[in-house]
């Protein structure tokens, strides 16, 4: 079956003209170079999420399609996927049934507008918290769907040689004076005091190359971030074995979403997780919870929760199963 896919973000630039997939390719490939030369995060988790979920069809023998407008437009009853950013999709006039995500999805108030142009028929969100942000009486039109994560590309390190004990991810983004106070600087005298080796890393300030070297070098991953409706950073050391200790005060910090949020939502930094990944730990508990997860860290199993919850085959079977409703 084949089966169109856009992007339209930072990364891929969907153009409807003449030679637009080339366009868009030699734009991203251009941008990918630019910001590796840089040694900043060369894409967005946008479209590494949309990459995975290519492949991930592909891998099930379907042909994938990527901003093929006229494909779309010769057959406009077949329904076609919608990634990135949505309000630019507007503009092209497409009238096929559309599944979108992986992406941002608009407030409420611009999604309904943007319906009358759209023939939105699914929007995905990658778990289940963000749909809550939506009235329930809206919450028909959502679904969850995860992206898979490429096992393949994040084996099983844990018996390659190590240079440190602990990855510290920083992926902080509001309030960060106070988290380095209250959160970060006590994570970081713990570990000194306790004689561990670490190597901090802060998101969107490092290449996949350097991302990819210091989880093979490492024993563990300490996961900072407010919350995250997927977070691949954390899966991909998980399906590289590496044993997650994850900041999870479950409080919504992003202002936009907070407007929306019923006062009760309970959101996560890691929204797919069990025993076998690690352990949880709030700003109150740092030091009692960490104690418990290195006395314990060789007994987590965060790759065989990937392999069964996370892998590139769910990840297709998830979007299959929703494309096959609209079919």
């Amino acid at each position: 079956m084949k089966i169109p896919l856009f992007f339209d973000g930072y990364d891929l630039k969907a153009y409807d003209l003449p030679f637009g997939q080339n366009l868009s390719q030699l734009r991203e490939r251009a941008r990918y170079l630019y910001r590796s030369a840089k040694g900043v995060q060369p894409r967005t988790g946008f479209y590494t999420a949309f990459a995975n979920l290519v492949r991930s069809i592909e891998s099930t023998g379907h042909e994938v399609h990527v901003n093929n407008f006229r494909l779309a437009r010769n057959d406009p009853a077949r329904p076609i996927g919608m990634s990135g950013f949505m309000p630019p999709f507007a503009r092209f006039g497409l009238t096929n049934p559309v599944i979108y995500g992986p992406g941002r999805v608009p407030d409420p108030n611009d999604l309904d507008e943007l319906r009358q142009t759209l023939n939105l028929k699914i929007v995905t969100y990658p778990s289940e918290w963000p749909i809550e942000l939506n009235a329930p009486d809206r919450r028909d039109l959502f679904a969850t769907m995860f992206v898979g994560i490429d096992t393949d590309a994040w084996p099983d390190i844990s018996s390659e040689p190590k240079t440190c004990d602990v990855l510290l991810y920083n992926k902080v983004r509001w309030h960060q004076a106070e988290r380095e106070r209250d959160l970060l600087r006590p994570i970081r005298s713990m570990l000194k005091r306790r004689g561990l080796g670490w190597k901090e890393l802060r998101y969107g300030a490092h290449n996949l190359e350097t991302f990819r070297k210091t989880v093979t070098g490492a024993r563990s991953m300490i996961f900072v971030a407010e919350h995250e409706t997927q977070g691949l950073a954390y899966q991909e050391a998980m399906s590289s074995n590496l044993p997650v200790f994850a900041w999870d005060d479950g409080e919504l910090v992003d202002p936009s979403q907070r407007k929306l949020a019923g006062a009760h939502l309970r959101v996560s930094s890691v929204p797919y997780f069990d025993q076998r990944c690690g352990l949880t730990f709030t700003r109150d508990n740092i030091e009692e919870r960490f104690e418990d997860f290195w006395k314990r860290r060789a007994d987590f199993r965060p790759r065989d929760y990937v392999l069964e919850h996370l892998s590139l085959e769910r990840g297709a079977q998830r979007f299959l199963d929703l494309y096959a409703t609209m079919l």
